[in-house]
């Protein structure tokens, strides 16, 4: 307790002061002694050996007649050594960092207040070291890719189309320019532990030298230069614990690439028939989704893997697309050589992959209501983009009304269009995961009992059906992880084809490419028989060098009563007359 609060006042605890004799009967208190002198040896020490060696260099100086400068030399060799050792480490910390991270190790030189507004840290790196392993393994490459159109391309052209089918290359050459790689994306999150993928910015500007005939038609053209731009992924996939650690490889486009072809006899290759009706537009669009996502180039790499599964993959998931409504589009048609500005006519073209949709067309408005719903599926998460062009439909060329790229929000959300002055889009999208199992679709299955798929075999050419079959999808639904592989069987089709009775077939030839009537030749109808005899020879008048060019066109056909619906083909097929046992003569069934 302190002396001020131990103090009383008057009349605070007593009504009088205290007797006189007992004030002076109390003995003082001794006061304590002073303490002693403390000293701080050691620090006394420490300070009389600092001043000594800050002094002791002046007296040495003066001792031997020096000058000052001599301390200042010494100071400044001191300190340049400090800084050298502290550079040394400095420069040892952002190598290591550097080999770490880039970024981190431009940042721990440059502070970002010094960094121009230009520069940024991109997820796509160069690869120069790339660059030049491809110019080195370009030959090979060159090998890959001839094997690839003989093995691969030339038969699935020839298979597209029966007047194709002696379509072949006779030369392939790419050139010796190779592709170049302008920059890597690897992902590492979010993707499978036992696959890599990388996403390659290619460029290939090439003069190469591809020639391709038709022999049927005496039908030759060929290509003189390439150029590809676009992103190629690449799919290291799976990965084992032998070498060569890799299963397989997956190539293919994200999208459809930008693709310039400068073709030689390209009319002569369109005036084939059943190829007129294509363009240089339609068959660079046929080229470019062959590469383009699903479709894909899988290579395996060891025998035990699974090619199938590498190359017709489970989707993610569905892409549900609400194509609303737009507002405030730019009015594209005008009159009176556009002095009169009027509306548009819209329409959105939607591509996911080589998914690609159409809308309706909205006439005279410039806020179109369009409230379709289409779907795409979704087989590559992240890498797969949706991309929405708007044009306004006209009698020759239609205009272009905006885009959305890579477009990521799956809700309600309101667009502004790009490359274009104003214009907006609504959209709502929704991601659709699929499931293995059937589980949650109890109702469904039950429903389903009702519902089937209807799948029908048809010959274009002929423009009539070869069978068909119905499969309920609750059988589907019940299978396991919901996948069925089997044959099945086509209904109204084969023997027991369109009656009980039996059919009344005939059989009709055309000595291709003569489709002409009167080049036509026909048997008699045999009736009510699926085992006809028809035991009749037919003549066709050309040489024995130009027959071997042709291809004999036989279909069986049922002819049916007057304005009978059991009309139709039975069967057909082609027969090439390239043999050299033609001019003996041959039978077979």
């Amino acid at each position: 307790m302190s002396g001020a609060a131990a103090k009383q006042t008057p009349g605070a605890g007593s009504t009088a002061d205290p007797p006189a004799e007992n004030a002076a009967a109390a003995d003082p208190v001794p006061e304590s002694p002073p303490p002693l002198l403390s000293v701080d040896v050691t620090g006394l020490v420490s300070q009389f050996a600092r001043s000594f060696v800050l002094i002791f260099p002046v007296y040495v100086l003066g001792y031997l007649g020096l000058s000052f400068s001599w301390v200042l030399i010494a100071l400044c060799g001191l300190f340049w050594i400090r800084r050298h050792r502290g550079g040394k480490s400095s420069r040892l910390g952002r190598a290591l960092a550097f080999l770490e991270d880039e970024e981190e190790a431009v940042r721990l030189s440059v502070s970002s207040a010094d960094l121009p507004a230009w520069v940024h840290f991109p997820d796509t790196e160069r690869a120069e070291w790339l660059n030049k392993t491809v110019k080195q393994m370009w030959p090979f490459i060159c090998q890959f890719i001839e094997k690839l159109f003989r093995e691969t391309i030339e038969p699935a052209v020839r298979g597209a189309n029966n007047h194709l089918s002696t379509f072949s290359f006779t030369k392939i050459d790419i050139g010796h320019q190779p592709l170049r790689i302008n920059g890597v994306k690897v992902y590492t999150e979010n993707v499978d532990k036992r696959q890599i993928i990388l996403d390659l910015q290619i460029s290939f500007v090439g003069n190469c030298e591809i020639d391709l005939e038709i022999k049927r038609y005496f039908c030759r053209a060929g290509v003189k230069s390439i150029q590809i731009h676009g992103t190629m992924r690449v799919i290291l996939e799976p990965l084992i614990g032998d070498m060569p650690l890799i299963g397989a490889l997956s190539l293919f486009f994200l999208r459809k690439p930008l693709l310039e072809i400068n073709w030689t006899g390209l009319t002569n290759l369109l005036d084939v028939p059943g190829l007129n009706g294509l363009s240089d537009t339609i068959i660079l669009d046929i080229i470019s989704n062959y590469l383009v996502l699903p479709n894909r180039i899988t290579v395996p790499l060891v025998s035990e893997v699974q090619i199938a599964q590498l190359r017709f993959p489970i989707p993610k998931g569905v892409l549900r697309i609400h194509f609303i409504e737009a507002q405030d589009l730019e009015g594209k048609d005008t009159y009176l050589k556009g002095i009169v500005k009027g509306k548009s006519d819209p329409y959105g073209i939607i591509r996911v992959g080589n998914q690609i949709f159409q809308s309706k067309v909205i006439k005279e408005n410039l806020n179109p209501k369009w409230n379709e719903v289409y779907e795409a599926l979704v087989y590559e998460h992240p890498g797969q983009e949706l991309e929405i062009e708007l044009f306004d439909e006209d009698p020759d060329k239609d205009d272009f009304l905006g885009r959305l790229f890579n477009v990521t929000l799956l809700n309600f959300q309101w667009f502004t269009l790009d490359e274009v002055s104003k214009g907006k889009l609504h959209l709502k999208l929704e991601w659709l995961t699929l499931m293995p199992t059937a589980d949650n679709l109890d109702k469904q299955i039950v429903e389903s009992d009702l519902i089937s798929v209807f799948f029908q075999v048809r010959d274009e050419q002929h423009q009539c059906s070869l069978g068909n079959f119905k499969l309920p999808l609750s059988q589907l639904l019940e299978s396991e992880d919901l996948t069925m592989h089997q044959r099945f069987h086509l209904s109204n089709s084969g023997p027991n084809t369109f009656s009980e009775e039996g059919s009344d077939p005939y059989v009709r030839m055309y000595l291709l490419p003569d489709k002409r009537r009167s080049g036509r030749r026909k048997t008699h109808v045999s009736k009510k028989t699926l085992n006809p005899v028809f035991d009749q020879m037919f003549d066709f008048s050309v040489s024995l060098p130009e027959v071997q060019r042709r291809t004999l066109d036989v279909a069986v056909k049922n002819s049916g009563g007057f304005l009978s619906k059991d009309k139709g083909l039975l069967g057909k097929l082609l027969i090439p007359l390239a043999s050299e046992e033609l001019a003996k003569g041959w039978t077979q069934w």
